[in-house]
């Protein structure tokens, strides 16, 4: 596992960031015990390319993609995912109007027909 993940994204530059995902990405097939060719190879790359990734080389989002995938960390892009929040005045709302009992509306038609039928 990578030492410090309490890095400050923002203040690094751009190289920075890219040799800090190779870095990621060396730490990580090295824990999964593959050499640079076998993670290439699962990650349709050639060896040559995993290197110079590994050595902070610039990498493209679909590269990152499949090495990612290789490496079983696909979960890492999570952080991606967009997600609908509702706002507090429409959840009182919508809690507003939930339904708040049960109505046999069968059971009162039968009483109703009952009433009428009077049996005569």
């Amino acid at each position: 596992m990578m030492g410090n993940t309490n890095k400050d994204w923002a203040s690094m530059s751009d190289r920075a960031i890219i040799k800090s995902l190779g870095a990621y990405i060396k730490a990580k097939r090295l824990e999964t015990n593959k050499t640079q060719k076998q993670l290439a190879t699962e990650a349709g790359l050639n060896r040559w390319t995993m290197s110079q990734i590994e050595n902070g080389e610039s990498i493209n989002l679909i590269t990152l993609i499949q090495i990612l995938r290789a490496l079983d960390e696909l979960q890492l892009l999570d952080g991606f995912q967009v997600q609908d929040r509702i706002s507090p005045i429409e959840y009182a709302k919508l809690q507003k109007n939930k339904k708040q009992r049960a109505r046999n509306s069968e059971g009162k038609e039968e009483n109703k027909d009952e009433s009428e039928n009077l049996g005569w």
